[in-house]
């Protein structure tokens, strides 16, 4: 695909043997993957349908868009987000699971059409579920057209291919993790989740998040691009290593954002309600819907994990970490972001 006015940058295909060894390993892609702009960012093929749908979409000045690179604390940062702006409605809260009240803007870029035949199958026996599959796999493009504002849209695409007017028009809250902490959620939700179904070890796996072969890397440029708008009204830039450390003080930066005031008995509450433990208790976030359609495989491992910064430690040898230190110092040699410890 070359660029046109519809969508300014280049979709080009990953070399041929890079592809063949990545579908190897990744058994929910069957196409193979494309990298798209100057920054190279990788995605599957089905990217090419969307990639102007969404850059050109309309954009509501009441929207709120949650942004990140995966597993950089996304959900518990949209629970965050829709309750301060909602002014602390638990009943709908509790009521409405996160899927429904944050469509996922480029979902339907990850679900390959012979996914989506097979997901059709199993689930054919219920109307309902059916239904609730249409929803989850349309188009984020086509979903939002038709929902009233305020809209809560999730993504993980870099600002760049983000709605061009979105940073003027609406607001943005983005949140970034250490890397390392990125890349063992990722893997293990990389694993569960059957539009991917990565079948590789740990250690194969972090090769291609550092060599930019993995969904929406380049980690580093995506995680720049937002820090480089962090002073923007529109944008707050938070890290999850705030959300974990200090969930009161990042509810009350998110508040001010919004304009929202609230007694220290209203963050108390807020603050045990997103507790790691309440989260992963709580139906309305843990995309169990996903579950229900066997689009994430049920186990022990549930979508919202530990919840604890600096468990990357668990999963790298010492060569692992040597070369992890290297490519965090030569990736923040440019700018002055830092992962917060």
């Amino acid at each position: 695909m070359k660029p046109d006015n519809k969508f300014p940058f280049k979709i080009q295909d990953v070399k041929p043997e890079e592809n063949k060894m990545l579908l190897e390993y990744f058994k929910g892609e069957f196409d193979g993957f494309v990298r798209v702009g100057p920054k190279g960012y990788f995605f599957p093929q089905k990217y090419r349908q969307e990639a102007a749908n969404i850059y050109n979409m309309q954009i509501r000045p009441s929207d709120v868009f949650v942004t990140s690179y995966p597993r950089s604390g996304t959900t518990w940062t949209q629970e965050l987000v829709w309750m301060v702006a909602n002014d602390l409605d638990y009943e709908k809260s509790n009521a409405v699971p996160l899927i429904e009240r944050y469509p996922f803007l480029e979902y339907s870029v990850t679900v390959h059409p012979k996914n989506m035949e097979k997901f059709r199958q199993e689930n054919s026996y219920s109307e309902k579920k059916l239904g609730l599959l249409e929803f989850v796999c349309q188009p984020g493009t086509e979903q939002l057209a038709e929902i009233p504002s305020p809209r809560f849209i999730k993504s993980h695409l870099p600002l760049s291919l983000l709605p061009m007017t979105l940073l003027d028009t609406a607001k943005v809250v983005y949140v970034a993790r250490d890397p390392r902490d990125v890349a063992v959620s990722f893997y293990h939700l990389n694993r569960l989740i059957r539009t991917q179904g990565y079948i590789g070890d740990f250690k194969t796996y972090w090769r291609f998040f550092m060599e930019d072969l993995h969904h929406y890397t380049p980690y580093f440029e995506h995680v720049k691009e937002a820090w480089e708008k962090k002073d923007h009204p529109n944008m707050l830039f938070l890290f999850y290593e705030e959300l974990s450390t200090n969930l009161a003080a990042t509810v009350r930066r998110v508040a001010k954002f919004f304009g929202k005031e609230f007694s220290d008995e209203q963050i108390e509450r807020l603050c045990d309600h997103l507790s790691i433990d309440n989260f992963r208790n709580n139906k309305s976030v843990n995309y169990d819907a996903m579950k229900e359609l066997r689009i994430l495989q049920t186990g022990e491992q549930g979508f919202i994990r530990k919840g604890k910064a600096g468990g990357w430690g668990d999963y790298f040898d010492e060569e692992m970490m040597e070369q992890a230190e290297r490519w965090i110092t030569d990736n923040l040699q440019d700018t002055d972001l830092r992962f917060l410890q």
